[in-house]
């Protein structure tokens, strides 16, 4: 149950409760070249994704420094107004009257936090200097009751997350810092290439990670809004991370969520992971490449890395085949998978067939399908979004030299909109075949419910929420 919920609070910092939902759902903002360029949740969440959820992508280069708080030039999410409504999830401490009271408790708020932070080691001192100054960021609220009404499909997020430009960053970042890199697989073990995907995907390789105030944005959280509890602890870690003196106070900027450095931890995750590689006594994932690939190994080993074992494999699925079995919970090995009728493109061969794997779907019975190991998902306990994940083993295996998948996906198919896709769901549940909650995101149980339904009608029972089987619900 703990390490549940441990993958939840990191799940909940990374995606900024947007991307774990839907990996695929993006704000309809149109991307600056340099994003499409290169690649959201901030990345992780505001290295990348979030930049792409909020249109607020600030480019730095490596060597650019970060500015204290009253230098910082405002990104054009920063200098965006709070919109002065009830968020969107319905929560009462969503609502703009239970907004405008929290935020003028705030310093009271703030304040009433010393005990805790002593109770960690915070002295009174360092207290009173990080919190001096803090302002709530109201904006904040509308970010984190985001429902952006338009989702991207797998393929347009893999293309912008897996570009060329990004895999020639990579290999260049490999070459850069392969000493580091050397060491922390002595050390840890961990798929060099997966590292350095992570950092490209979060941050871009630090160059967009955000540039709020950490310790500013999880106070406004832990004070304000509906993850209160969550974000407190994210904010007395942070101030231990600078009572510490592992990160600068002026470095320490990231995420609207409080995700930092180049492969995106919250400060509760930077506790348990981070560490310091090159014993210079800091833990730094900002400013300290050796720190930042070593944690993010160690983040990595310790959800269960297997040594010496790739992600998974793209696969050709059969046609008729009965994607009822396409489900995390039913793993096979992939000799049975291969019995069913699975193949790798090409005639390759699976080098174990002993391991077990999951099949993944992502665009139904027209797209590839993929048998997902064991290491796939400890990239999901890192970002719990297939979509994500996926990103990350194809980049790896892009920087290693590896080709882009071999079969097609179905760019033809319409992407449904928040609203149809709400639909879908009332019209699943009608029928008897849903029994969540609609909320317009396409998660596991609508998926299961996809299934049953398509099987009920005689299609492939893919799961794949398309525009054609809308309209079969609707009885045209």
């Amino acid at each position: 149950m703990a390490g549940t919920m441990m993958r939840k609070r990191r799940a909940i910092g990374r995606t900024a409760g947007v991307l774990a939902l839907c990996a695929a759902t993006l704000s309809g903002a149109v991307l600056p070249t340099a994003a499409l360029a290169q690649s959201a949740s901030g990345g992780g969440p505001l290295s990348f994704f979030d930049n792409i959820f909020t249109g607020s992508i600030t480019q730095r280069t490596p060597s650019q420094r970060a500015l204290a708080p009253s230098q910082a030039p405002a990104s054009s999410s920063a200098a965006l107004p709070w919109s002065g409504e009830d968020g969107a999830s319905g929560n009462p401490l969503m609502t703009a009257g239970a907004i405008r009271q929290a935020a003028a408790n705030f310093p009271n708020c703030v304040a009433s936090m010393w005990p805790d932070a002593a109770r960690r080691g915070v002295s009174r001192e360092s207290f009173e200097r990080f919190t001096a100054g803090l302002t709530p960021d109201l904006r904040l609220m509308d970010l984190m009751d985001s429902q952006p009404e338009f989702t991207k499909a797998i393929w347009d997020y893999l293309d912008i997350l897996v570009s060329d430009a990004r895999i020639a960053r990579g290999r260049e970042i490999l070459a850069q810092y392969k000493p580091q890199f050397d060491a922390m697989e002595r050390a840890y073990g961990v798929d060099r290439y997966i590292v350095a995907s992570i950092w490209g995907i979060e941050s871009n390789y630090g160059t967009q990670g955000g540039d709020r105030s950490v310790v500013n944005s999880t106070a406004t959280l832990a004070c304000i809004g509906r993850r209160q509890a969550y974000f407190k602890d994210e904010f007395l870690s942070a101030l231990e991370i600078l009572h510490r003196g592992d990160v600068r106070p002026d470095h320490l900027r990231g995420s609207w969520a409080g995700a930092f450095g180049g492969t995106q931890f919250m400060p509760t995750s930077f506790k348990r992971y981070a560490v310091d590689f090159d014993g210079d006594g800091r833990r730094d994932v900002v400013d300290n490449p050796a720190d930042l690939i070593a944690s993010t190994a160690n983040n990595l080993k310790k959800d269960g890395w297997q040594t010496g074992k790739t992600w998974g494999y793209e696969v050709e699925v059969p046609r008729g085949f009965n994607y009822m079995l396409a489900d995390r919970a039913k793993a096979m090995t992939l000799a049975q998978w291969q019995h069913l009728g699975l193949k790798r493109p090409r005639g390759k061969p699976f080098p174990h067939g002993a391991d077990k794997a999951y099949l993944l779907a992502p665009a139904g019975a027209e797209g590839p399908g993929f048998l997902m190991l064991q290491n796939f998902r400890v990239i999901m306990k890192y970002n719990p979004a297939e979509a994500y994940a996926l990103a990350i083993g194809h980049f790896a295996d892009r920087l290693r030299g590896g080709q882009p998948f071999v079969q097609a996906w179905p760019r033809q198919e319409r992407v449904l909109s928040r609203n149809e896709r709400l639909e879908l769901q009332q019209l699943l549940a009608q029928r008897g075949f849903y029994r969540g909650t609609p909320d317009g995101q396409i998660g596991s149980l609508t998926r299961d419910a996809l299934r049953s339904f398509q099987a009920s009608i005689g299609t492939a029972a893919d799961g794949f929420a398309s525009s054609d089987v809308l309209d079969r619900l609707r009885g045209r």
